[in-house]
């Protein structure tokens, strides 16, 4: 492989060495360090690293924003040919393909612990265990009572699924409609961009984030409602390490996805993207849509049934 001179057309180009991955790495060992003693702390009250969480998300931040730049000025620079740009739209698909198998993996957990762990131990089945854990449990899910065996006192409670929140009229059912109109908007902006409408890209496009911040705002809500007021915590046994991991790591994801937007929309200010060269773009709303599919099955999975 050679490196491609501007204007070229056979070459494959290869970039210059860069440190990038190795900054990026370090972050994240700084970021997931920090998280991982907030999320102890939340459950035990220990003294959390929260400095290096945002030193490891201030790293990460500098170093993709750095990456992404010499993406961009490379783009422009015509060293992106057909070629590579068939690498890019692989790497997004096989990137997206990933988070499926994320989430399915969650999915898959959520759905063994409903229909086989908690069942056994209520000494359901061939494999079941009667009153393994205390007299009276009930193995429905989620349990009504969670009796505490570190320290005496009053039970835990944890919550039933229809207590936690009002699907039909409350927050999941709202932000469920949120981004499925979210959908819609970055579809709308898309097209205006493939059709040379500068105007309707930026203004659907902007909808478009907007309703991933309210989406964030509304989540936010909710989790303050449950640990402040339902006492649905990460100590809250099977169903609250369940709920918070697969609401949680989505919400992180449209987080990021929103992100992504943002950077979209500083993009077309600056007048970059064309009909006929706008990739960058497209992996975004790509992303957005797999956000929005996920989002449908936690509904469904997580609140309605």
């Amino acid at each position: 492989m050679t490196e491609q001179h501007a204007g070229g057309q056979d070459n494959y180009f290869v970039p210059h060495d860069s440190k990038i991955p190795v900054w990026i790495a370090f972050g994240l060992i700084l970021f997931m360090f920090g998280f991982a003693s907030f999320l102890n702390a939340s459950k035990t009250g220990a003294n959390s690293n929260l400095l290096l969480l945002w030193i490891g998300a201030g790293i990460i931040g500098v170093s993709l924003y750095s990456w992404f730049t010499n993406v961009i000025r490379e783009n422009h620079a015509g060293l992106a040919n057909a070629q590579l740009r068939r690498s890019y739209v692989w790497g997004m698909g096989w990137f997206i393909f990933s988070e499926v198998m994320f989430f399915a993996a969650f999915f898959g957990a959520l759905y063994y612990v409903r229909n086989f762990a908690v069942p056994w131990l209520g000494g359901e089945g061939d494999k079941g265990v009667s009153n393994y854990l205390w007299p009276g449990f009930s193995p429905d899910w989620a349990s009504g009572e969670n009796p505490s065996t570190y320290r005496p006192g009053p039970a835990e409670t944890m919550a039933a699924p229809s207590s936690i929140t009002s699907w039909l009229a409350y927050l999941p059912f709202w932000n469920t409609a949120i981004l499925l109109s979210s959908s819609f908007t970055i579809h709308w902006a898309h097209t205006g961009l493939k059709s040379g409408n500068r105007k309707g890209l930026t203004a659907w496009l902007g909808v478009t984030i907007a309703l991933g911040v309210i989406f964030l705002f509304l989540q936010a809500e909710e989790y303050i409602h449950a640990y402040e007021q339902l006492g649905l915590t990460l100590g809250s046994g099977i169903y609250g390490s369940t709920f918070y991991i697969l609401t949680g790591f989505h919400g992180f994801h449209v987080t990021l996805g929103t992100f992504m937007l943002m950077m979209c929309m500083v993009r077309v200010l600056k007048g970059h993207f064309s009909p006929d060269d706008h990739f960058g773009f497209e992996a975004c709303s790509w992303y957005w849509y797999f956000v929005d599919v996920v989002w449908m099955g936690l509904f469904l999975f997580v609140y309605v049934l």
